[in-house]
C-alpha cells in the first residue's frame, strides 16, 4: 500500500462446481430428484461436489495461473505471483474468494466486494438483524464454564460460529471473542448462545467496520503481543493474542488457547512470544521471496519485564526451566 498499488477483491460463483474430477464416481440419487421410472439407477458425478471437491477446485485454478506465466510461492501455497517488465500482480486465494494486487491497475481488472453483506446476512441467520447493537463483542470477565443447560439447537450455534470465523478475516477486533466460542463447538449451552448473542450484537453495531489499509511510508514489521494467565476456568490454560503490523498496516493476527497449562505469567507471555516470533519468521521469508522485506530487523513488543528478561539471558532458573525446549527459539531469535 505504500507505493499505491491497486487492491481489488474477487469472488468465483460455484468455485466447487469448476473442479474437475480425475477418477470415475458414482452417487445414489438424492432426494427428491428420483427419477420414478429407474429406481435403480445412480448418478455419474461430472464435478467435483464431495469432500474433495475443493483441492480439485484449487488444483485446476493453479493449473490455469500457471500456464498465465503466475509463479507459486514456497512461502504459501495460496499466493501467486506475476511479473512482467515493471508490472507485477500477486494474487491470494483463499478458498473461493481472492485478494487480488498489484501496480498496474490495467491487469487488475475485477469487481469489489465487501463483508458488509456477509454481516446481514449473519445477523439474519441468527434471526437478529432487528437487534440493538452493543459496543464491546465480549464480557471479559464473565465465566464460561460447561455445567448448565444444554443450548437447544447446537447446529445453529456451530453454523453461526462457523460463519463469524470467516468474518474475522476482515475483522480482527472478534477474534478473540469467536475464539472463546469456538471451544464450546461440541456441546454448546444456554451461557454460550447468549455470548454468541452478545457478538452478533456488537457485529450490528460495528457494520461499517472493516481492516483499513493505507499507504504507509515504512515498510518495517512491528509485532505486539499479549496473553492472560490461567484464562479458562475449564482447563486453566492461557490464551495468547498478537497482531502483527507492516508500517502501519495490520496483515496478521491471532488469539488462540496455548497447548500446555502456564505456571506462571511470565510463562504465558514468553510462550506467547514464540508464537509471534514464528509468524514474524514466516512474514519475513514471504517478503524476501517477493522481493519486499525492508532488511530491516523486525520489532516485537511485549509488557511482561519477566519474559523480555528471558529472552535475553539464557540461564533459565527454578521458576522457567520448566518451559518446553520449542519456546527456546525466540532467545536465538533475539541474539
Amino acid at each position: 500500500m505504500s507505493d499505491n498499488w491497486t487492491l481489488r477483491q474477487l469472488d468465483v460463483h460455484n468455485a466447487f462446481l469448476n473442479g474437475h474430477l480425475s477418477e470415475t464416481v458414482f452417487m445414489k440419487q438424492p432426494p427428491g430428484y428420483e427419477d420414478s421410472a429407474h429406481l435403480n439407477h445412480v448418478c455419474h458425478l461430472q464435478r467435483s461436489r464431495l469432500k474433495q471437491a475443493h483441492r480439485e477446485w484449487f488444483k485446476r485454478l493453479h493449473e490455469f495461473l500457471i500456464t498465465a506465466c503466475f509463479l507459486a510461492s514456497k512461502t504459501d501455497v495460496s499466493l501467486f505471483h506475476y511479473t512482467i517488465g515493471a508490472s507485477r500482480v500477486f494474487l491470494l486465494v483463499y478458498v473461493d474468494d481472492s485478494i487480488m494486487m498489484g501496480n498496474d491497475s490495467a491487469l487488475i481488472n475485477t469487481i469489489l466486494l465487501s463483508q458488509r453483506r456477509y454481516m446481514g446476512d449473519i445477523l439474519a441467520q441468527a434471526g437478529m438483524s432487528d437487534c440493538k447493537p452493543l459496543a464491546t463483542p465480549a464480557v471479559v470477565t464473565h465465566p464460561v464454564t460447561p455445567l448448565a443447560q444444554s443450548f437447544d439447537n447446537p447446529t445453529q450455534y456451530r453454523q453461526i460460529v462457523g460463519a463469524l470465523q470467516y468474518l474475522t478475516i476482515t475483522r480482527p477486533d472478534l477474534s478473540y471473542a469467536v475464539n472463546r466460542l469456538c471451544q464450546f463447538m461440541q456441546a454448546p449451552i444456554d451461557d454460550h448462545w447468549a455470548l454468541l448473542k452478545q457478538v452478533l450484537r456488537y457485529v450490528k453495531g460495528t457494520h461499517d467496520y472493516g481492516l483499513r489499509l493505507s499507504a504507509s511510508s515504512s515498510s518495517d514489521i512491528h509485532a505486539f503481543l499479549d496473553s492472560d494467565w490461567a484464562g479458562c476456568p475449564v482447563d486453566r490454560k492461557s490464551t495468547s493474542g498478537y497482531a502483527v503490523f507492516l508500517g502501519t498496516n495490520l496483515i496478521s493476527w491471532l488469539s488462540r488457547k496455548q497447548r500446555t497449562v502456564a505456571r506462571s505469567l511470565t510463562e504465558a507471555e514468553y510462550k506467547g512470544l514464540a508464537d509471534v516470533a514464528a509468524e514474524v519468521t514466516w512474514v519475513v521469508s514471504l517478503l524476501r521471496e517477493l522481493g519486499l522485506h525492508s532488511g530491516n530487523p523486525a520489532t516485537l513488543w511485549c509488557d511482561n519485564l519477566g519474559a523480555t528478561y528471558l529472552v535475553a539471558n539464557p540461564v533459565f532458573h527454578a521458576r522457567t526451566k520448566h518451559v518446553e525446549i520449542d519456546f527456546h527459539f525466540i532467545h536465538d531469535k533475539v541474539a
